[in-house]
Parts: C-alpha cells; sequence; structure tokens
C-alpha cells in the first residue's frame, strides 16, 4: 500500500479488522464471528500478526469483545429486519464488513454507512479493487465531523428516509467523543421515526471493570492517545440510561459486556472470554 492509503483508515478501527481476523486465525472453533475481508481490506504489511497488539495471548481479552460486540450487532440487525425495519445506519462504520459478508441479510435493506470522507474513498477504492464493489443498496456516506459537517443532512441526502423506521448503531466510537458530542447524537437519533433502535457500545468508567482488566485498559490509553485518538469519555450504566431518557427515547436498555460472554463465549473448550471495560446501550423511539 502506498503512504497514502496507509493514513486511512485511522489505526483503530485497523486494529478491529485485524483482530477480528485474528480469531478466525488463532481461536479454536467454533468462532463467534467469521470475518477476514476487513484484512483484505486493511492488506497490512506481512508480519502483521507480530504486532505488539496483536500478540495472540495479550490480546485475547479485546479481541475476544470485539468479535462478541460485533456478532450482537449482526444478531440484531438480522432481528429488526425480520420485524421489517427496512433502514440500516452504521456511525463510524470504518472496515464495518456486513455488507459483503450477509449480503443474504444486507441487500433486503437500505444501508448507510457513515465515516470521514477520506475513510470513504478509500473504503469504495478498496471494494472496487477486491472485486467486491458497492451494490446499489449500499451508500457510503462521507461526513467530516472536524469540520462541523451535518451527519444527519448528508444522511438525508444519501436517500434515508426519515420517516421510516430505521436501526442505527454506533460501537467503538463514543470513547473516542466528548461526552457533548455523545449526547448530541443520544439527541439526534432519539428523533427518529417511531420503532427506531439506536444501539450505542461505550466504555465504562473504572468502578464498572472488573478489577483484573483495569491495568490493560488503562495501558491501552497511551497508545491511542499516541495515535491521535485519545479515550475522551466513560460512562457508567446508570448515567448512560439516564441520558437516553433525558434524550427522549421511549426505552432504553443496559447489555453488559457480561451478557455477551454468556451469550457468546460460554462452555468453549479454548477458555476465549471477553474482557470488561465497554457495555451497550439499546435504545427504542
Amino acid at each position: 500500500m502506498s503512504d497514502g492509503q496507509r493514513q486511512v483508515p485511522d489505526s483503530t478501527a485497523v486494529r478491529v479488522a485485524l483482530w477480528r481476523a485474528m480469531h478466525v486465525r488463532v481461536d479454536a472453533p467454533p468462532h463467534v464471528l467469521q470475518d477476514e475481508v476487513g484484512l483484505r481490506l486493511a492488506a497490512p504489511d506481512e508480519g502483521w500478526q507480530e504486532r505488539p497488539d496483536m500478540d495472540p495471548r495479550g490480546s485475547s481479552g479485546f479481541r475476544a469483545a470485539i468479535v462478541g460486540r460485533a456478532r450482537f450487532v449482526e444478531d440484531l440487525v438480522a432481528e429488526e429486519s425480520a420485524r421489517g425495519v427496512g433502514q440500516y445506519v452504521v456511525l463510524g462504520a470504518g472496515l464495518d464488513t456486513f455488507a459483503q459478508r450477509r449480503p443474504d441479510i444486507a441487500a433486503r435493506l437500505r444501508m448507510f454507512e457513515i465515516d470521514h470522507p477520506d475513510t470513504q474513498e478509500w473504503k469504495r477504492r478498496r471494494l472496487i479493487e477486491l472485486g467486491l464493489g458497492v451494490p446499489d443498496w449500499l451508500r457510503l456516506v462521507p461526513v467530516d465531523f472536524e469540520a462541523g459537517a451535518d451527519w444527519w443532512e448528508r444522511l438525508s441526502a444519501a436517500g434515508f428516509d426519515p420517516g421510516q423506521p430505521a436501526l442505527v448503531v454506533c460501537t467503538g466510537v463514543s470513547m473516542y467523543l466528548t461526552k457533548d458530542a455523545n449526547e448530541a447524537t443520544l439527541r439526534r437519533v432519539a428523533g427518529l421515526a417511531p420503532g427506531s433502535t439506536f444501539a450505542l457500545s461505550f466504555m465504562l468508567t473504572p468502578a464498572f471493570i472488573a478489577p483484573s482488566d483495569r491495568s490493560a485498559v488503562e495501558a491501552f490509553r497511551p497508545l491511542t492517545r499516541a495515535e491521535g485518538t485519545p479515550f475522551r469519555s466513560a460512562y457508567g450504566p446508570p448515567e448512560m440510561l439516564a441520558l437516553a431518557d433525558d434524550a427522549g427515547f421511549a426505552r432504553a436498555r443496559h447489555v453488559p459486556g457480561t451478557a455477551l460472554a454468556e451469550r457468546y463465549f460460554a462452555g468453549r473448550s479454548d477458555g476465549l472470554y471477553p474482557s470488561t471495560g465497554e457495555d451497550l446501550l439499546v435504545a427504542t423511539t
């Protein structure tokens, strides 16, 4: 890849894609998620598995948490599609590969992926280079948040119908945003058509993280800061539920990471188990 291509998407999105591929390559079956498409998109240098953040043992908890979160979202998409919701929005899509891996579901939806213009241009090019293409039902929506662009305006211009219910998902993003920005997103999504659902992952404050995981979470802070994507916000579940209520959602529930661990990792012979540190909010209008 050229130097220009290496600049996008950001390192956090690439790391998530590589961890998802690592799950298939180093963890024993059954695999919680089958995703090596993100690895093909990222096309890292040879030896990428030797990176310190790819150490099979050292990254196992984070890797499991990432694939558990992704599997939960995919199950949620399937559920919402089955009940008739026809629009799916991914905020901060990065190297999301649901459209490529699950066209059996995605092709029944109008799907919108929102991210930085450079990332979207890069992803469109890579999808075409790999022969995967960009189908009509998938819209790559470029939004420059740093320049103050209105993602809602860009989404509507891309064909989103605000009068119809939608599933909106934002995972692995809120911790890099300020609390004000997260609250603004909650208020915006709470104004969607009745019957819409919002799934948001959020970093936990230390008091809600298992003591055995706190040092590992803290060890990532210098890395994300050095990469230009420092952690900016964390929440306790009661605070997040209160924010959803204040934003105007009709209902909201907290989905702890431990629930995903029980749902997707129980009884594994290899002991793979997600670390704590990130939970989910699922709210409906």
